[in-house]
């Protein structure tokens, strides 16, 4: 089975390089690459296609990249993003044993050399504390059947993206879930998460970075619950949005120490997702991050619940 790992990109970066390298280093070869930048660059090796597409969005890029493809399975990556060696080979043999596997995901982790900031923001994706029962996107988990998960690791066969349209949004983030709901719903057929399907994903740092990309996840997820309810309108994504409202309207409507008990089993949850940090000063940060994420998250989820429209959407 051939794969055709598809990168959007805007230009060439340390980054891309670094991902690329991972790319044609994999256990299985039968695959092409296809890197989908703004405009065209120079590169050296001659396994890789660059297919420049203009300024557009990730999901157009992933779309016109798709059409250019040779593979039966579309492999989509960041390019911030590189795969463990037996990436596309875990992927491969889940397609192979079930016709009813239309995609296939796995754990983006962070990077152990990572500098210190951007090692906290994966510490903070990585807790319990934020990311609840989706932890197992950030670290590697059990095999299960998921409904949702995001394009930077992110494999589906070539059939089925072109029978929904491809990601036919312009929204972004959130084109994955929109093509996820499409073969569950739509279609009816499987997503399988499987922790061999490993990438390492470097994390933009903490504060401004992570938090602004956290204001746009949830933008985005607080919108599709009135567009997508099928796998957006869920509690966990609903709680920093109530944890906000708590907070403000907490002090007014509660008395003083039933106050004060939530507020500190809320402190020692977040302390207690942070352990795996370790080091004092990473652990610091990590609380610091998980309290600032549910925060901006709740903020941003309630705008996007109240948004009529989002500026993305055509």
């Amino acid at each position: 089975m051939k794969a055709s790992i598809l990168i959007a990109v805007k230009g060439a970066n340390e980054h891309l390089k670094e991902c690329l390298a991972h790319c044609l280093g994999q256990t299985h070869q039968e695959c092409e690459v296809l890197v989908l930048p703004d405009a065209a660059f120079a590169c050296d090796d001659p396994r890789v296609r660059i297919i420049p597409t203009g300024p557009r969005l990730p999901a157009d890029k992933r779309d016109a990249g798709a059409r250019h493809a040779r593979g039966e399975v579309l492999a989509f990556l960041d390019d911030d993003a590189y795969p463990d060696k037996n990436w596309l080979a875990s992927a491969l043999a889940l397609f192979a044993q079930d016709p009813q596997v239309a995609a296939v995901a796995g754990p983006a982790i962070t990077p152990s050399d990572e500098p210190v900031r951007r090692r906290a923001s994966g510490m903070v994706y990585e807790s319990a504390a934020m990311s609840g029962s989706y932890r197992y996107r950030y670290a590697p988990a059990k095999r299960r059947m998921i409904d949702d998960y995001p394009s930077c690791n992110l494999l589906v066969r070539k059939e089925v993206f072109f029978k929904l349209g491809g990601f036919r949004t312009n929204f972004w983030p959130g084109e994955d879930t929109i093509l996820c709901l499409g073969i569950v719903k739509g279609l009816g057929l499987k997503i399988v998460y499987d922790p061999a399907v490993l990438v390492y994903h470097h994390r933009r740092p903490l504060f401004g970075p992570h938090l602004c990309q956290i204001a746009g996840y949830a933008t985005h997820r607080g919108y599709f619950v009135k567009r997508y309810p099928q796998t957006s309108r869920r509690w966990s994504y609903c709680m920093p949005s109530l944890f906000v409202v708590f907070l403000i309207g907490g002090p007014f409507l509660l008395p003083a120490d039933l106050f004060l008990v939530l507020l500190g089993t809320y402190g020692l949850a977040v302390l207690l997702g942070s352990l795996h940090a370790r080091r004092p000063g990473l652990i610091a940060l990590t609380i610091l991050g998980i309290i600032t994420s549910h925060l901006t998250y709740g903020v941003f989820f309630l705008r996007g619940l109240f948004s009529p429209r989002l500026k993305e959407e055509t």
